[in-house]
């Protein structure tokens, strides 16, 4: 008999989610991105905005007691004028001298064409550095060039001068001079853009070579050289280091120097200095809705064809010699000052070569003081560096793809942009005050002096990673999509990879410019938290100039090695990128 056939197991079907569980993530799948952007937002808003909102707050209370204090000051009409003078004064010559050089560079012989990295070079040497070098040449007694042109017959009789670098005149000479290499970038990305049968046709229709440069060159090249003036003139208005070190000798005051007094006499006055520094917020305002209207539409100075830019005339030795003269003065004499400087036991207006020595040098290097700074300088770059490029890749990657995130990336491209046309002083005591109070007391530590770096780095690291991005274009994303992968992992495993240059040349130039800053870092440092430009000024401040020379060569060399690992990493046009 056969054996009775068992009946069929039936198995159960997997249930099926209920409808408003599956409507709950749907809905949170698409909120996560909008939690994401805004907690963001939040993040970066509250590490700008909270400095500033906090400051001018304190000059409203009690019925604007920090306005009454700023601005009933006798001596602040002529703080006024000093900084406007000082602005305009600098960004002429910065205008002048930047857009020759340009010129002149494009009528270099081609054997010669590596000497267009020259007027940029004087970037690297810091601003405080800069300034140090001018005073050891220019000082009425003891200044180099000083005894050098007292040895003239028609100066022969003068005890000192004939120059006083301690004079505005002279702090706007020397500040334009700095400034002329930011404009000098500007104007010479505008010479590549333009094309050169525009210049043939006008040749060919009998302009001369000034015509052309007039009625031709110069018309096409106003977007560069009104985004470059007003760059120029907002990093006039909020010069700092210039005015402090040699404007104070003389009773010299900008608003920048009268900020950094009021918070760093005691009490401090915090009001006070927020007042003093509003006309500058008010100014970096208006100066990006100036520029926006008279640039207005970019396309209309945009030339199309194969052919870049030529100078329009044979290469010019005149060019050469005004490229070299220029690097010459700028970054030559000066750093060969505190070369001279440095290798003395003292300052004075004679140079005895049997005289020199080392012993300034191993006096920064057995000094725990001073390595203590240098080594909080190296190290706390390096951790803004690390915080500043994440932050950076979001903020472009929202502002370049967060279309859905109108409002957002709004706001996001506002926060980030804010640093480059505020003072660093003002950052400097808005921080100082932020962070010494509740609900985050930070004071005397290295956290504050980074989140005052990356606030500071906020423009560049999102302008060079955007720059990247665009360059990079959606194919490979699209790609990586299309094939299932979600944006973490397309970031993460294309994106990244591929912009492995500029992510590496962002790092090394951030870093040069925070090896540089002096600004902020003078606010917010505390005796234990010193830098190298904080430790740099209490030794000018005390007289001792042979370890101010050797401390600001140490800076140069830092910043030299920057910026020749962020050439080497994104291509000796790292600068342009910014």
């Amino acid at each position: 008999m056969a054996a009775p056939v068992a009946p069929p197991v039936e198995t159960a079907a997997p249930a099926a989610m209920p409808p408003a569980r599956t409507t709950a993530l749907a809905r949170a799948r698409r909120l996560l991105p909008w939690l994401g952007a805004l907690t963001f937002l939040a993040v970066i808003g509250y590490l700008v905005l909270a400095p500033l909102i906090g400051l001018q707050w304190l000059a409203f209370e009690d019925g604007g007691r920090g306005y009454a204090a700023a601005f009933d000051d006798p001596q602040i009409g002529v703080t006024l004028r000093t900084t406007v003078g000082l602005s305009l004064g600098s960004l002429v010559i910065a205008l002048v001298l930047g857009t020759l050089l340009a010129w002149a560079a494009t009528r270099l012989p081609p054997r010669l064409r590596l000497l267009r990295a020259l007027p940029i070079l004087p970037i690297v040497v810091p601003a405080v550095a800069a300034v140090t070098g001018w005073a050891f040449l220019l000082s009425p007694r003891p200044g180099y060039l000083n005894a050098l042109m007292r040895q003239l017959p028609w100066w022969s009789h003068l005890e000192e001068g004939p120059v006083d670098i301690y004079t505005l005149p002279w702090i706007v000479i020397i500040t334009g001079f700095g400034l002329t290499a930011f404009v000098y970038l500007f104007v010479s990305s505008g010479f590549a853009g333009i094309n050169s049968e525009l210049i043939e046709a006008a040749q060919v229709s009998g302009s001369s070579a000034t015509g052309v440069f007039f009625r031709v060159t110069l018309p096409l090249l106003r977007p560069v050289l009104v985004y470059g003036g007003f760059v120029a003139l907002l990093l006039g208005l909020g010069q700092f280091t210039g005015p402090l070190l040699l404007g104070r000798t003389n009773g010299i005051n900008v608003l920048t120097t009268g900020m950094y007094v009021a918070v760093s006499q005691s009490p401090v006055d915090f009001g006070k200095a927020a007042a003093i520094g509003s006309p500058l917020l008010l100014v970096g305002i208006a100066v990006v809705l100036c520029q926006k209207v008279m640039l207005g539409d970019h396309s209309r100075f945009v030339t199309h064809g194969g052919k870049g830019f030529k100078g329009g005339g044979r290469p010019s030795r005149l060019a050469v010699v005004a490229i070299v003269l220029y690097g010459l003065i700028a970054m030559g004499l000066p750093l060969g000052a505190l070369a001279i400087v440095s290798l003395s036991s003292f300052w004075s207006g004679t140079i005895d070569v049997s005289g020199f020595t080392l012993d300034n040098f191993r006096r920064i290097f057995a000094e725990s003081g001073i390595t203590d700074a240098i080594v909080n300088s190296l190290t706390i770059s390096v951790i803004s560096v690390a915080i500043a490029l994440p932050v950076g890749f979001i903020a472009a990657t929202l502002l370049l793809k967060g279309r859905r995130f109108r409002a957002v990336r709004t706001a996001v491209d506002f926060i980030v942009a804010m640093p480059l046309g505020i003072p660093a002083v003002v950052f400097g005591a808005g921080f100082l005050l932020t962070y010494s109070r509740e609900p985050f007391i930070l004071y005397g530590t290295h956290e504050v002096i980074v989140l005052v770096y990356v606030t500071l780095m906020l423009p560049f690291t999102t302008r060079m990673q955007l720059s990247g991005m665009v360059a990079l274009g959606d194919t490979y994303q699209e790609a990586s999509r299309t094939s299932g992968a979600g944006p973490l992992r397309t970031n993460a495993e294309i994106v990244l990879p591929l912009m492995r240059p500029t992510l590496a040349g962002a790092a090394a130039l951030i870093f040069v410019l925070l090896t540089h800053e002096f600004t902020a870092s003078l606010l917010v440092r505390a005796p234990t938290t010193q830098v190298m430009g904080t430790i740099l000024f209490d030794y000018w401040s005390n007289g001792s100039y042979p370890t101010v020379a050797a401390i600001a060569l140490v800076m140069t060399l830092v910043t030299s090695a920057g910026v020749f690992a962020a050439m080497a990493a994104a291509g000796p046009d790292v600068f342009d990128k910014l």
